[in-house]
């Protein structure tokens, strides 16, 4: 097994090498002047302000942000390729919010401080057959990002630096292996826990039978330096697929299990299970949803994701990122609609209304959720430096029973370009 320090000198190798790599042979000769030109700029600028409204606390919070991504991908050469990522958020307008770094904790948490950050810088190599291997700093997002993910909902991405190989020689199979040798989480650097040393290994591997069947098992391996608390490993099985009911409607679903026991420095002692199934049906631009999610406690453990997206999952007011030590239980209803057919301003917006029931594994009731959201994404005309517009409102209110929790209630308004 690696050690974690020559790991962590391997990544920074890579890291060197993406920089270098993506910058450099437009010096060397003639052969490799395709790396320049094949290569391409890309990015996006996102503006948001988010107001949280949250019960014990006097202030409410009020947070005007702006994030941009500036990126430079090289074309291929010699199975070679790379790219670098650059981001910067910035505060702008309204501030009273505490970001996790600006000290203002008498203001409801809105984590998303001012970063100026090297958010992916990578370089890969495809010369054995139907294999990749990725070397640096990079975005993994594993399944749907219960587990891994990059918490792209906040300004500030969640990224890895590690060494990721994955592989396809075997039809409709896709397998994939990291090491990871440091997370640089969304707080940033000028937070205590914004950057996580690790030697966490990730398995993946899924098989698609038909469209009404995809496998997936995994086992993750986290073992974390200055979160002991937090490593873990995960064994657990997927399955996802979606098959027509008749010209108009289409069945889809999700199904998990997953087992958790303490790895590493851990000092627990425990052992947890992980159960979600969630159904759907589709048509007319209609979909219903319904689903349960169980992450098992036993009072003084829980079953744990501190490396997942986590605001993708049991509510947007974000009051269970980590588990309770009783478990959480969410059972949800989703309905959503997409607009067609009526006018290019109105057509292709999304709305979507999503209502939680929380309880604990074993005892506790955490209270209810209604989550809200109205989204639009416009192509913007050729000619001008911009690809598309997207914007999101959002409204998340989270009705809370046991003490522990309070009545918190966040909308969102968001607007962002992609070039």
């Amino acid at each position: 097994m690696l050690s974690s320090k020559l790991l962590k000198t391997l990544l920074l190798a890579g890291v060197g090498m993406s920089c270098v790599h993506g910058i450099a042979p437009a010096m060397a000769s003639d052969d490799v002047a395709s790396i320049v030109k094949d290569g391409k700029f890309f990015g996006h600028v996102r503006y948001r302000y988010e107001f949280v409204d949250q019960d014990g606390i006097a202030n409410d919070a009020k947070a005007s942000t702006v994030r941009t991504n500036i990126a430079f991908k090289t074309g291929e050469y010699k199975d070679f390729q790379a790219m670098i990522e650059g981001q910067v958020v910035r505060n702008i307008g309204a501030n009273s919010f505490n970001s996790t770094t600006n000290g203002k904790t008498t203001y409801p948490t809105v984590a998303d401080p001012n970063v100026a950050e090297i958010n992916q810088a990578w370089v890969t190599w495809s010369g054995l057959p139907d294999t990749v291997v990725k070397v640096g700093r990079q975005a993994v997002n594993l399944d749907n990002q219960r587990f891994i993910g990059t918490v792209g909902w906040r300004q500030n991405d969640q990224t890895y630096d590690a060494i990721l190989i994955s592989n396809s020689s075997i039809e409709n199979l896709g397998v994939a292996y990291a090491i990871v040798g440091n997370v640089n989480r969304i707080q940033g650097n000028d937070h205590a826990s914004g950057d996580l040393s690790t030697t966490t290994h990730l398995l993946n591997a899924s098989y698609k039978a038909a469209d009404w069947l995809k496998l997936t098992a995994y086992g993750y391996w986290l073992d974390i330096d200055e979160a002991a608390g937090s490593s873990n490993k995960t064994y657990g099985v997927r399955a996802t697929g979606k098959t027509a009911i008749n010209d108009d409607w289409t069945f889809a679903y999700e199904a998990e299990i997953a087992k958790q026991s303490d790895h590493g420095d851990n000092t627990s002692n425990y052992d947890e299970k992980y159960y979600h199934i969630a159904p759907s049906i589709s048509g007319y631009g209609v979909t219903l949803q319904a689903g349960y999610e169980l992450l098992g406690g036993d009072g003084t453990d829980a079953f744990q994701t501190p490396l997942a997206t986590g605001h993708k999952f049991n509510g947007w007011a974000d009051k269970f990122l980590t588990t309770p030590a009783n478990g959480l239980e969410d059972a949800y209803a989703k309905i959503a609609y997409k607009f067609s057919d009526t006018h290019s301003l109105v057509d292709g917006i999304k709305v979507a209304a999503i209502y939680h029931e929380f309880d604990g594994d074993k005892s506790a009731d955490y209270g209810s959720e209604l989550d809200i959201v109205v989204t639009k994404s416009y192509k913007l005309p050729e000619g001008q430096p911009f690809e598309k517009l997207n914007w999101t409102l959002k409204y998340a209110d989270y009705d809370a029973d046991d003490a522990a929790y309070t009545d918190t209630k966040k909308i969102w308004f968001q607007v962002g370009v992609n070039f």
